[in-house]
């Protein structure tokens, strides 16, 4: 192999470890039950009172009737924060979801490219949407949780730890409500921008000389509070690009402030669990229902 493809390539991995993780054939897209504009009129925020065009849709995925238990969750694929790997970290977790009468609400984040208020605007966009279509989509406004993977992670830990009731002023009806998620879900999770961050992600959302008041903002082990949702956390212990110090520091964090809090360390996988499939990939799935079943947001459930 010529140097320069050498290069490129390990350039690639540094930037996206879901790359290798997800490498298998992508899997057929189903068809979702709904799609919403993200942001009313294309026009989103970006930060600073700044706007910018934006298409993004939610694909909402929904439960049988006869076994919806009234439960959303809102899917944040991984990246590296240059892509979503939504064939492998989404369409397939969505019909799980559904199996489990879960309503699952894909969200293909916006990308920051430096601008690192984007993601996260999204993501609370998105809760917020959910909350507001109970009605319609037969959920339970009190149940709406999030779960990320990756970098997609990340988003969700940065939702899970930054969060507020709405802005009751506003003329846009959707931003009166909150953006606090229920619960939380983070599989192989990049959490903190410190010492044990995915250099990569880290370089997309804040760049790597970022000023410590933005390492810290964005390091969400550091702004876990009293009020941080109920979350569980999967992760190998011999994920090199994300380490495993990204959960083990949430953790530790949830505990000091007696918040509910369970951690399924795998004793292999790597990161993305050996492309999201086999024995390991579905053991934090079983163990994540467990869980959610034991805080009584979906009935009891074996697998």
């Amino acid at each position: 192999m010529k140097r320069t493809a050498i290069l490129a390539f390990a350039s690639l991995v540094a930037l996206a470890p879901d790359f290798l993780a997800q490498s298998a054939a992508p899997v057929a897209k189903p068809t979702p039950s709904h799609r919403v504009p993200l942001w009313p009129t294309n026009h989103a925020p970006i930060g600073d009172g700044k706007y910018e065009n934006c298409t993004k849709e939610l694909e909402v995925f929904l439960p049988p009737a006869a076994i919806a238990n009234g439960a959303a969750i809102v899917l944040c694929p991984g990246g590296g924060y240059i892509r979503h790997v939504t064939d492998r970290e989404g369409y397939p977790i969505a019909q799980w979801l559904n199996a489990h009468g879960i309503t699952c609400v894909i969200l293909e984040y916006r990308l920051p490219e430096l601008r690192h208020p984007v993601p996260l605007l999204d993501a609370q966009r998105a809760i917020r949407l959910t909350r507001a279509k109970a009605d319609a989509w037969k959920i339970n406004p009190q149940r709406i949780g999030i779960l990320g993977f990756s970098a997609g992670g990340h988003v969700a830990s940065t939702a899970l730890t930054h969060f507020n009731a709405g802005a009751a002023a506003s003329a846009d009806p959707i931003e009166r409500l909150s953006c606090r998620p229920d619960f939380g879900w983070l599989v192989y999770p990049v959490v903190t921008m410190g010492e044990f961050t995915h250099t990569g992600s880290k370089e997309k959302l804040i760049g790597t000389n970022a000023a410590p008041d933005l390492v810290r903002l964005y390091s969400n082990e550091a702004q876990v509070t009293a009020d941080t949702p109920p979350t569980f956390l999967a992760h190998a212990i011999d994920d090199q690009p994300v380490p495993p110090e990204n959960s083990r520091q949430f953790v530790a964090a949830m505990r000091a402030h007696n918040v509910t809090v369970e951690l399924l360390e795998l004793p292999t996988g790597g990161h993305g669990l050996n492309g999201c499939k086999g024995p390991l990939w579905q053991q934090w799935k079983a163990a994540a229902l467990v869980w959610l079943a034991r805080q009584k947001v979906i009935p009891n459930s074996d697998s």
